[in-house]
């Protein structure tokens, strides 16, 4: 990102304000400023209501309500305006689990080390670049951004993550379990597609029994070869002499497509005006 990341720091310490301060104002890359401070929940909401930010470095107990209080309805008060990520800084490692329950993109542990904060500050840049590129290639007439409730929810490697629905572009069906494909990252996850299908509706083109598509992602659809993508659906004779498939933005991927599902591919492509 061109411009320098907006951070809101949040902890009802001084000292840990300015030494936060500090630390953000050392890190090179990504370039992050530090545009304001508050030393509770409520003078951090107050704050919002009339300004933006990119990033909140929020402490857990502080007075009045907590830094998860404080997260947990942080999606609301924003009212449809781009929802800041949150990063916790805390003394206390007790209270990760809840965090990551909350879509916190990092839980750091004081004292913080510089290069711990610019890994998670990384990891913010690069999630909210995705974002912008997710939103750019909507259509002009799509929906606005998810609620807050809308994420895919998945363990990674111990970890909790909560992938809103905006930024997946896929998932496919490999063995027994599925791949959630984003611009950036590729998660694998248990469920299935028919219960993913049920759930997202509209929003998302099955275009072979193995892939689910979200349809501002799929960019073209083409003829290819059908050994370019093995079987598909069963991989009959007439099947694999008409082979289809379709390319995915962002990561320049294809994805075949069965035969009985290339005309609702084709509907889908002149509704998104491509």
């Amino acid at each position: 990102m061109s411009s320098a990341l907006r951070v809101l720091v949040v902890d009802d310490e001084p000292l840990a304000r300015l030494r936060l301060r500090g630390l953000v104002g050392a890190i090179q890359e990504p370039r992050c400023e530090v545009i304001a401070e508050a030393a509770t929940g409520s003078q951090a909401a107050s704050w919002l209501r009339e300004h933006g930010c990119d990033i909140v470095l929020l402490d857990v107990q502080m007075p009045g309500a907590d830094g998860l209080q404080f997260a947990d309805g942080l999606a609301q008060r924003q009212q449809g305006l781009p929802v800041p990520l949150v990063i916790f800084v805390t003394a206390h490692a007790m209270h990760a689990l809840r965090a990551f329950e909350l879509d916190a993109l990092d839980y750091l542990t004081k004292p913080v080390r510089r290069e711990r904060l610019q890994a998670a500050l990384a990891r913010a840049a690069q999630r909210l670049s995705e974002r912008a590129a997710v939103q750019a290639a909507l259509p002009p007439d799509a929906p606005g951004t998810p609620d807050h409730a809308d994420f895919i929810t998945l363990t990674d490697r111990g970890r909790l993550l909560r992938i809103p629905v905006g930024e997946v572009l896929y998932f496919k069906a490999e063995l027994k379990y599925l791949t959630l494909r984003t611009a950036s990252e590729s998660h694998v996850m248990d469920g299935a597609l028919s219960d993913l299908e049920q759930r997202l509706g509209a929003r998302f083109l099955r275009v072979h029994r193995n892939a689910l598509v979200a349809r501002w992602a799929v960019r073209e659809l083409e003829r290819h070869a059908p050994t370019s993508f093995g079987d598909l659906d069963g991989g009959d004779a007439a099947e694999a002499a008409d082979s289809w498939a379709v390319r995915i933005v962002h990561v320049d991927e294809w994805l075949a497509v069965s035969r009985r599902q290339v005309a609702a591919v084709r509907e889908a492509l002149a509704g998104l005006g491509r």
